[in-house]
């Protein structure tokens, strides 16, 4: 039975995380100075020390998580693990995917940093301060959210972002139009519909300026294709070719992340174990919420880069 690498997105980052892989792994210390040298700041000083509102801001964030992600990766292969022996596939939540593509060796760790720095920068830029938002709906089936966003939308944005599973969707789009469909999802019988703390609305129409700006960075970018295929957000089907691949990844800024649909591919494609690589254990949650027959494991500690090599092998 095959095992995938999963890599979580935004909202996972932590002041102090990765500094016990760094500390224990001098491959792991490296990512971090290269994710520094390619920004040209101290990015893991703000990882280490914060301020938390600083290092949750995207253009941080971002970059930030997938830092974390590749020490991880980095302190496996060091001690011995092969991604192209071990790993079926590789797929990552959002920003998580650049993670995934980069331990799969798509994208150089420094070429990565700057992908997403851009990509923050970028998806932060396209919609002014205070005129999108986004909102977690729970308890509701995926068809009568999309109805209740097609209903609020009227002529502006409103669509669903994330399909995380577990009966959790995520809305995005312009602020009275999410705040329409959310109070419309509550009267449909959600259990809860939440408006989310987001600086933008992505993954949402209303971002097609920053798919632009990455369709001209990825182009821009030295590729290669992935030692292991990368199951992708927004098509669920997994690829090893770099056009298609940036193709891909411009189409996630403004498309819906699948992840639900992500799991249960990999669980009817003979994956029986998935390990969350970098920061926190979002993942990890969302994937027992979506097919309990999947076993998981975090890697994103020294000792759990040990408990990882000795059950892989």
């Amino acid at each position: 039975m095959a095992v995938a690498f999963t890599f979580p997105g935004q909202g996972s980052q932590a002041v102090g995380m990765g500094k016990d892989l760094a500390d224990q792994f001098p491959e792991a210390r490296r990512v971090f100075e290269e994710v520094d040298a390619a920004l040209g700041e101290k990015l893991s000083k703000l990882i280490w020390e914060g301020p938390e509102e600083t290092l949750t801001l995207t253009a941080n964030a971002q970059p930030a998580l997938m830092a974390v992600s590749l020490a991880a990766m980095r302190a496996l292969e060091a001690r011995g693990l092969s991604l192209k022996d071990k790993v079926a596939y590789v797929a990552g939540h959002s920003l998580g995917e650049y993670s995934a593509l980069a331990a799969a060796g798509f994208v150089s760790v420094g070429d990565a940093a700057r992908l997403l720095r851009t990509r923050g920068n970028a998806m932060q830029a396209a919609v002014p301060a205070g005129e999108g938002a986004m909102a977690a709906i729970i308890g509701l089936e995926q068809a009568d959210v999309e109805a209740a966003c097609a209903q609020a939308a009227k002529g502006s944005v409103c669509q669903v972002a994330n399909d995380n599973g577990g009966g959790q969707l995520v809305i995005s789009g312009a602020k009275a139009a999410v705040e329409l469909a959310a109070k419309l999802c509550t009267e449909k019988g959600a259990k809860r519909a939440l408006m989310l703390q987001v600086s933008a609305p992505f993954h949402s129409a209303l971002m097609a300026p920053a798919a632009d700006i990455m369709r001209d960075a990825l182009a821009d970018v030295a590729k290669s294709a992935p030692v292991v295929p990368v199951v992708s957000n927004v098509t669920v089907t997994p690829t090893s070719d770099p056009g298609e691949i940036a193709r891909r990844l411009v189409q996630q800024v403004t498309g819906r992340v699948r992840w639900r649909e992500t799991v249960e591919w990999f669980g009817a494609n003979g994956v029986a174990t998935l390990y969350e690589v970098g920061a926190g254990k979002v993942l990890s949650g969302l994937a027992r919420r979506i097919n309990r027959d999947i076993a998981t494991g975090a890697i994103g500690t020294a000792a759990e880069v040990e408990a990882a090599l000795a059950a892989l092998g």
